[in-house]
């Protein structure tokens, strides 16, 4: 694997892991209630805390 492929694997590992959790979180909420409430409260949580603390640290 070439350099440049290693430095763009990188660079997008975070937002696609956010993006995974946006999808997931939206998934869960659509699924039903109990359990799945938790893991989409838990997974659009996530992503909504880490923009928080970007533009607070920004």
């Amino acid at each position: 694997m070439s350099h440049s492929a290693q430095s763009t694997r990188r660079i997008f590992a975070w937002p696609a892991l956010i993006a995974a959790l946006g999808v997931v979180g939206l998934f869960a909420a659509l699924l039903g209630d109990g359990g799945w409430d938790g893991l989409a409260w838990l997974a659009l949580g996530v992503p909504a805390v880490l923009a928080i603390r970007g533009l607070w640290r920004r």
